[in-house]
């Protein structure tokens, strides 16, 4: 049960249809029947009323916030700062201790600097430190933290991250809802001034680890698929029972412990009015490698979580379409679009206008498997891109597209400050420096899973408008 002074708040994306008795919206998208009651509750908890303590309306509610059609508004809270330990792991830098104020106690592991005054300068504010004699790894740093937790909370925040005023204040009362079990904050960036200046300008405006501005239910494959620990809020109990951090990552530990969380059942959310600061890389060198050494990680989680590392998944249709479209055949790929259309219809036939949203939710589902399709060939595909170009005036157009368009669109969504040669540029070194990270992954850990792409089925086996 949600506590009694819990409401929510639709979804931005989300649509009401047929005198508001369907909605569609969600992720992965789909249609959901309300009866008139429940298009009636739903009304009244759109106006601002709380979320009724009946069965029924706990039953709907709980539904469109794990579809991601609505989104909770926490009530008061009973959590205070004093029901959190914040766990900081540190290597070769003094930890911030930045909004840590009022906790619990903070625990700073060392996790194997060449000086260790830099961290034990930690002890003079307060801080328990621990030492590793070696480095083991951001996730074995935060496991020995997790070993002097007495809480029912930890917060991990990294030795290079800065919290805002009150972040824990947003992120607490999610934690009212017994089935939430990790709350991430937004990550910011700060920039160092050795960082040059179209990277200064490109980092500002698209941060490696920032989830976006819009709130989420946080699932693979979704719109925010994963939250990095750089900072995050989790009960201590759930952490133990998956087992923590695996030590073996050095990198894309984070979201490995995230995709167990919710494998186990527990909800993640994303709270971006929280924030906290994260410093950017120092210099040209450190940024790129550190793009790469993300990569790198797609191939051990590949080997632990399948699929959910697809750097492609989309349906046989639209890769039907947009291979159509690639290899000269756009006619034919209209036509294949045109097909799924009709086939979409019939199925959507207790609808008020059947048609009209085939056509909406096809369409929609094409373009976003074009964008999905653009990312891969310029992120985990590119070397087989760029030998198809090579070999094929045709592939060379597609290539050229996938590598320029969707760059220049973000650009123009974006405004970073940079023109739109620098910024297509640098953001192709992106993707090329995490490409190359995901290869060389793959190469260590001898397997190709996290290049392969899902091709699921659609419209799939789902009722294609769910009651609810």
């Amino acid at each position: 049960m949600l506590p009694v002074d819990w409401r929510v708040a639709l979804d931005p994306s989300v649509r009401r249809i047929d005198d508001g008795l369907v909605l569609v919206g969600g992720f992965p998208l789909r249609l959901l029947r309300l009866t008139p009651t429940g298009a009636r509750l739903l009304d009244a908890l759109d106006g601002g009323a709380p979320v009724p303590q009946t069965a029924t309306a706990q039953q709907l509610v709980r539904r469109l916030l794990d579809a991601g059609i609505v989104h909770p508004r926490p009530g008061a809270t009973s959590l205070a700062r004093s029901n959190v330990t914040v766990v900081i792991p540190a290597r070769d830098r003094a930890p911030a201790l930045a909004g840590v104020d009022g906790v619990a106690r903070v625990v700073v592991v060392d996790d194997g600097s060449r000086d260790p005054r830099l961290v034990a300068t930690a002890a003079e504010r307060g801080a328990v430190v621990v030492r590793h004699p070696s480095s083991r790894g951001p996730g074995a740093a935060r496991n020995t933290g997790l070993q002097h937790v007495e809480t029912d909370l930890v917060a991990f925040v990294d030795a290079d991250c800065e919290p805002s005023d009150g972040w824990l204040e947003e992120l607490l009362p999610h934690f009212g809802d017994d089935a939430v079990v990790a709350v991430a904050p937004r990550i910011t960036t700060t920039i160092p001034s050795s960082l040059p200046g179209g990277l200064q300008r490109y980092e500002s405006a698209r941060p490696a680890l920032d989830r976006g501005e819009r709130e989420a239910i946080v699932r693979p494959r979704s719109p925010v698929p994963f939250v990095p620990t750089a900072a995050l809020v989790a009960r201590r109990r759930v952490l133990d029972e998956v087992g923590g951090f695996d030590e073996r990552l050095r990198f894309g530990e984070d979201v490995d412990l995230v995709w167990r969380l919710i494998a186990a059942g527990g909800t993640v959310r994303y709270e971006p009015r929280a924030t906290v600061a994260h410093a950017a890389r120092a210099t040209a060198g450190a940024w790129v490698r550190q793009r790469f050494d993300y990569g790198t990680s797609a191939a051990p989680l590949a080997q632990r979580h399948g699929t959910a590392v697809a750097p492609l998944a989309v349906s046989p249709w639209s890769a039907a379409v947009w291979s159509l479209a690639g290899l000269g055949q756009p006619a034919a790929g209209a036509a294949v679009a045109a097909g799924t259309t009709g086939l979409l219809a019939p199925r959507l036939k207790g609808l008020q206008h059947p048609w009209r949203e085939a056509v909406q939710l096809a369409g929609k589902g094409h373009l976003y498997a074009g964008a999905a399709l653009a990312d891969a060939v310029r992120r985990s595909w590119w070397p087989l891109a760029l030998a198809a170009a090579v070999g094929s005036r045709r592939a060379r157009v597609g290539v050229a597209a996938a590598a320029t368009v969707p760059a220049l669109v973000e650009w123009r969504a974006r405004r970073p400050g940079l023109g739109p040669v620098r910024w297509t540029a640098l953001r192709l070194l992106d993707d090329v420096a995490y490409g190359a990270g995901v290869w060389a992954g793959c190469i260590r850990e001898r397997s190709w899973r996290a290049l392969r792409p899902d091709l699921t089925s659609w419209p799939g086996r789902r009722p294609p408008v769910e009651p609810t």
